[in-house]
């Protein structure tokens, strides 16, 4: 039986030493949250179904297909070792909310966030032979301590509001290392003088390598004896190769610590603003964003297959498109590997959708996943910028919602000080790099008279003043980061979808009067000299949210040349 999402899950980090673990678990949707009382994690306790890992019990391709809510859920597998290393991690690409595993009845940890990657140590807990796994994941969408992106809080999908998710959605898979061995690496590349900085953190005492190449020829090396904990070296390279936009030009590294072998990779670039300018690599380039939800028809959260991520990527690209705004969801590494390839840029963002803004507790559901994100994706030259929070906007008057803006806007920066951070995107800026707009006006002409005052004036219009929510613009960097969201209907619809599905405005009467609309709109931002990008909603439909430029099945609507032809026209790129 083939495994499903076989590839390598962290190609950022590669070892040979690996299993994957997707395919047939058995598996008992637990909405008691009873389960480990009943002793379901103990050995020999069979469960009473049978689910296809990676993908969530909601979706089509779990073999479950359970819609209606769920509040815990039990996984278990057999392994079979012929030896045991010197360490095993039990790896999850992303469990939602909290995990809870075992390792033969022993319990092996616990992690609470639902979109990022983490693992646990089980060493002690294998054996020789066939060892047994166990899985407990709890969740509920209705909980506002827990951030759900746009997965919905009803029974069914409304609005923009889609199926849940709950459980395992990304790959499981054990890792065999060494007990001495290479923990992370972060990577700081120089533009200027044509070198990298790495910052390894390394567990045991060895002798280190690393090795640089770029297309096969080797570009730089370091060696260093005896070494361990902290270290930091850099390595010039022998040639400047730029990863730019649309050219993903990457250098692969090789790693050597003791018997410890890692394979990796970085990009050569910089990006930084300059007054209402986005310079990568000392460029001024026009972002011109596309939003992408992350669903899939049969897999809901998870791609059925590495193919339909890098797809993705390929419809974005022929409509236009040099990027994305990966929205309410943290998107999987396997998708980031694609974009870093591809020259592809995007912004990390956190699903913080669903948390109670009412007062400042909510960082505590916010900030440990948010820095564990910040942590996995620091070296994804793809990724221009970070956005922790999407459309916070009355709630943010309130001082205590004021403050944890603030707060996690300070720690982006601490932690990651080469990009810039918006601390809202399209609501209350409390501390921000970057003035983030949402405006869903439907009109071309009002759309172009709202931000031609930032050319003459210099001021923003500000919708939100109309909602009692008065913010003060003091100059910053202009980004229309969703704008569009025209609702079409594909034709293969009947009248009862037409009416159940949802976009922004009146639905155009024909593809003439949509196309009118999507190119005045879009002229309207590309022409304005001081604004650094737009982001179009959106890339597909997400079932009833009909206003993507492909359908949910990835269907285009419309010849994409035409697309393709508006958003290119002016390629806003100077030296």
């Amino acid at each position: 039986m083939s495994i499903p999402r076989k590839e390598y899950p962290r190609p950022q980090f590669m070892r040979e030493g690996w299993m994957n673990l997707n395919g047939k678990w058995q598996f008992e949707i637990d909405n008691g949250r009873s389960g480990e009382a009943r002793g379901l994690q103990s050995e020999g306790v069979s469960l009473s179904d049978e689910i296809t890992v990676p993908f969530c019990p909601e979706s089509s391709l779990s073999g479950i297909g359970h819609k209606d809510f769920i509040y815990g859920v039990w996984y278990k597998r057999k392994v079979t070792l012929e030896s045991l290393s010197e360490k095993t991690l039990l790896h999850f690409g992303a469990v939602d909310y909290i995990c809870r595993a075992f390792v033969n009845g022993r319990f092996a940890g616990e992690h609470k966030g639902g979109y990022v990657s983490f693992a646990f140590d089980i060493t002690d807990l294998l054996r020789v032979g066939e060892n047994e796994i166990a899985v407990y994941a709890m969740d509920d969408t209705r909980d506002q301590s827990i951030p759900t992106g746009k997965q919905s809080d009803r029974y069914g999908s409304h609005g923009c509001f889609y199926t849940r998710t709950t459980g395992i959605w990304q790959t499981v898979w054990l890792e065999f290392m060494p007990k001495t061995h290479i923990k992370r690496v972060k990577y700081f590349p120089n533009i200027t003088d044509g070198s990298v900085t790495v910052e390894a953190e390394l567990q045991g005492n060895a002798d280190l390598s690393c090795e640089v190449f770029f297309e096969g020829k080797e570009m730089g090396s370091y060696k260093a004896a005896r070494v361990g904990g902290s270290l930091t070296f850099n390595i010039p390279l022998k040639e400047k190769h730029l990863w730019e936009v649309g050219k993903g030009d990457l250098y692969d590294l090789k790693f050597a610590f003791g018997e410890d072998k890692v394979e990796s990779y970085f990009g050569l670039r910089e990006v930084r603003l300059d007054g209402f300018k986005f310079l990568i690599n000392g460029k001024s380039v026009f972002q011109r964003l596309v939003l992408d939800q992350g669903f899939y028809p049969d897999g809901i959260y998870t791609a059925p297959s590495d193919e339909a991520l890098k797809k993705d990527i390929e419809l974005s690209m022929a409509c236009g498109f040099n990027g994305a705004r990966l929205h309410e969801k943290i998107f999987e590494e396997r998708f980031l590997y694609h974009a870093d390839k591809m020259g592809y840029i995007v912004w990390g963002e956190y699903p913080d959708w669903g948390l109670n803004f009412a007062d400042d507790t909510g960082i505590y559901s916010v900030l440990p996943e948010w820095v564990e994100e910040m942590g996995r994706d620091f070296n994804h030259p793809a990724i221009i910028g970070w956005c922790p929070r999407n459309e916070v906007w009355e709630q943010a008057k309130a001082m205590p919602s004021r403050r944890v803006l603030e707060t996690v806007y300070d720690i982006t920066k601490a932690l990651d000080p080469t990009r810039p951070c918006i601390d809202t995107s399209g609501g209350y800026h409390a501390r921000t790099d970057i003035f983030d707009v949402h405006d869903y006006d439907q009109n071309p002409e009002t759309l172009k008279e709202h931000y031609d005052k930032l050319m003459t004036e210099g001021t923003v219009y500000d919708w939100l003043s109309a909602r009692d929510v008065k913010q003060v613009y003091r100059g910053e960097a202009v980004f229309v980061s969703e704008y569009g969201g025209i609702k079409w209907v594909d034709g293969e619809m009947g009248e009862n979808d037409h009416q159940k599905s949802w976009g922004y405005g009146n639905a155009p009467r024909s593809e003439e009067e949509f196309k009118s609309r999507f190119k005045g709109l879009t002229d309207a931002l590309l022409d304005n000299d001081k604004m650094f990008g737009l982001c179009y909603t959106q890339l597909t439909d997400v079932e009833q949210e009909q206003n993507g430029l492909y359908t949910y099945e990835r269907k285009a609507k419309f010849d994409t040349k035409f697309f393709y032809d508006v958003m290119t026209r002016k390629a806003k790129i100077e030296d």
